[in-house]
């Protein structure tokens, strides 16, 4: 495994994380609380030392989940967790998967943060986000402050944004925002296939030498090399909402399976397979300290955490990659996904 400083922060920690929403929620179909320890055990035999939760996962279940994992090896390893969801007056999953209301005042965010603290039974938040906001809020100043009295207080060591839940136009600006303004360690979408938000944000990050992370880095499964077009869901996992429901949803399956299969020259002779060629090809850029693919069973994380063993990509591949999707793969503009 290979590590990383997290821009302009003192966090050190793998360049291959684990989002935590795979096993502290029911959405991926893992429901027995042992399979998720277990992973995020053999997650740290792996040289893993990254975690990335939020109190709203399993509404609080991300969270315990992570203090029953690491038991005795807490200063082993790296907690990020986020807050802003009221899941509060809201628990469980919400109808089709809608947001849950937010809630930014000064005195939420210190209780959500001090509850956050006993649930992962630590004296300190290496790294606290800020979850999914919009620009209002990323321009508050009585909660920023708010966040500087906790990391005074020792209770966070530093703290940063996600953007999302899902890639939208907006977060340009306030991915901006998050990198020019408050210069904190920012979260988005990026991946082979989905390179919108990150396109404008990376130079932005290099200039104020500001890190930047990555969930999705597989664009949900498809860079996982393991779907095909006979590919379905269950209803209780999330993917289920882009495969199973209409004929244009059904089309992101197969649009994406086209575009896949024009990056096998990433794979013929290289020595790595198609989901390691895309965290590396996240990971070529320095200012991206840490990527979090999806991982819910020992397989996968053995293949992702792996990642770091396999040949980077050349800039001849890197090129060949960019140039693809600038040209939408090759394919018609109204197969684009």
């Amino acid at each position: 495994m290979r590590y990383r400083t997290f821009g302009n922060t003192t966090l050190q920690a793998s360049e291959v994380g684990f989002g935590v929403w795979t096993v502290g929620t029911t959405m991926w179909g893992i429901k027995d609380e042992a399979v998720g320890i277990r992973l995020l055990q053999k997650a740290f035999d792996l040289g893993i030392s990254f975690y990335d939760t939020a109190d709203v996962y399993g509404d609080g279940l991300g969270e315990t989940l992570l203090a029953k994992a690491f038991q005795g090896t807490r200063d082993r390893v790296v907690y990020s967790t986020k807050f802003g969801y009221d899941f509060t007056n809201h628990p469980g999953v919400q109808p089709g998967q809608r947001e849950r209301p937010q809630d930014w005042h000064p005195a939420t965010v210190r209780k959500a943060c001090e509850e956050s603290l006993r649930r992962l039974g630590t004296d300190h938040i290496d790294l606290y986000q800020l979850h999914n906001p919009r620009i209002g809020t990323l321009r508050r100043d009585d909660l920023f402050a708010e966040l500087e009295h906790l990391k005074a207080e020792g209770k966070i060591r530093h703290y940063g944004a996600t953007l999302g839940p899902a890639i939208d136009p907006r977060q340009a600006e306030e991915g901006r925002c998050c990198l020019l303004e408050r210069r904190m360690v920012t979260q988005i979408i990026y991946n082979m296939l989905e390179q919108q938000i990150g396109q404008p944000l990376i130079p932005l990050a290099k200039q104020q030498g500001v890190g930047l992370m990555v969930r999705v880095p597989h664009s949900s499964g498809l860079l996982e090399g393991r779907y095909s077009r006979e590919t379905t869901f269950g209803e209780s996992d999330h993917r289920f909402f882009r495969v199973n429901t209409d004929e244009r949803k059904k089309a992101w399956l197969d649009v994406g399976l086209k575009k896949v299969e024009r990056l096998s020259f990433l794979t013929e002779g290289t020595g790595r397979t198609i989901a390691q060629a895309a965290i590396r090809w996240i990971l070529a850029e320095p200012c991206f300290a840490c990527v979090l693919p999806n991982i819910y069973n020992e397989e996968q994380l053995a293949e992702f955490a792996g990642a770091s063993d396999v040949p980077d990509l050349t800039p001849d591949e890197i090129r060949a990659v960019n140039d693809l999707y600038a040209r939408n793969f090759d394919l018609q503009p109204a197969g684009a996904m």
